[in-house]
């Protein structure tokens, strides 16, 4: 018996029909005996809808109202999917961030796991429930309602394996696997079957959105295997793993690229001690990124 964590996109659940899809992949998992903990994003282009409402209400609304409002997409789709596997014969039991308590910072909008008090759902499991529980949102030490930012319900899969020290974390998607480049773009690109932790997370860090990066940081960081594969088909995709000889001898393993980067140029400082330095934690102090200095 093995403990696996399953995610499943917005895509894979974006209808009722692919609820039930999904549903019966989870039972098919149950079935074999294992203990199946699920994380599941908002259906479809919901997050998007919610920030388009935001939006029409006010052009920059609180990012603490803002949070409340997002993390309500998650909800709806982790108690379909749970009706779902009720209807199939199965046990199942769905929750919130703050239910199973994923405990972040204060950083709304994008907030940053600090731990997981992983009790309930080891209760859950040994009393052979099926545990659901909402992606991409947590709560502070406040009991504020706080979201990961852009593939937060990657990091809460992760997570939420780390902390269960699960077997596999299968992020259940709608292309095959992690590909050389993007096949939308190019038809030429290949699945990659197998890449290490570090070729991964260059990819995602200059662009690759199959996995959001800081989910596999935290894989590289717990030895966790990650299988990403499709949630339309039984077929194997792509394995992210520790690297071995065979990867090593790739010399190129992809190309991704990034449209979402800012340009940002600062004239006139003076060149001496410490401007940097100050420029630089005025910036960290915003969690933005910094991706290259020139």
């Amino acid at each position: 018996m093995a403990l696996i964590v399953q995610k499943f996109g917005g895509t894979s659940v974006g209808d009722v029909e692919k609820i039930k899809r999904a549903a019966q992949r989870i039972v098919k998992t149950k079935k074999q005996g294992h203990q199946v903990i699920v994380v599941v994003s908002a259906m479809g282009k919901e997050t998007d809808r919610l920030v388009s409402l935001a939006s029409e209400i006010n052009p920059k609304p609180s990012e603490r109202e803002l949070d409340m409002l997002l993390s309500t997409g998650e909800q709806v789709s982790i108690a379909l999917l749970a009706m779902a596997i009720h209807s199939l014969g199965y046990e199942a039991k769905s929750f919130t961030g703050h239910q199973v308590r994923i405990i972040t910072d204060s950083s709304f909008t994008k907030a940053r796991i600090l731990r997981v008090d992983a009790d309930r759902i080891k209760d859950e499991l040994n009393d052979e429930q099926i545990v659901i529980v909402a992606g991409f949102q947590g709560i502070d030490e406040r009991h504020e309602i706080t979201t990961l930012g852009r593939g937060g319900s990657d990091i809460t899969a992760l997570a939420l394996a780390a902390a269960l020290d699960a077997d596999v974390c299968e992020i259940y998607t709608d292309v095959d696997g992690v590909y050389t480049t993007d096949p939308n773009i190019v038809a030429e690109a290949r699945k990659i079957n197998r890449i290490s932790y570090d070729e991964m997370l260059e990819l995602a860090s200059l662009g690759a959105k199959v996995l959001q990066i800081r989910s596999v940081e935290f894989a590289k960081k717990y030895g966790i295997t990650i299988h990403v594969r499709s949630s339309f088909h039984e077929q194997e995709g792509t394995w992210v793993l520790k690297e071995d000889a065979g990867m090593e001898e790739v010399v190129v393993r992809g190309v991704a690229y990034n449209r979402d980067e800012s340009k940002i140029t600062i004239k006139g400082v003076p060149d001496r001690p410490g401007l940097a330095a100050m420029i630089f934690t005025a910036v960290a102090k915003n969690n933005i990124v910094v991706d290259m200095i020139i």
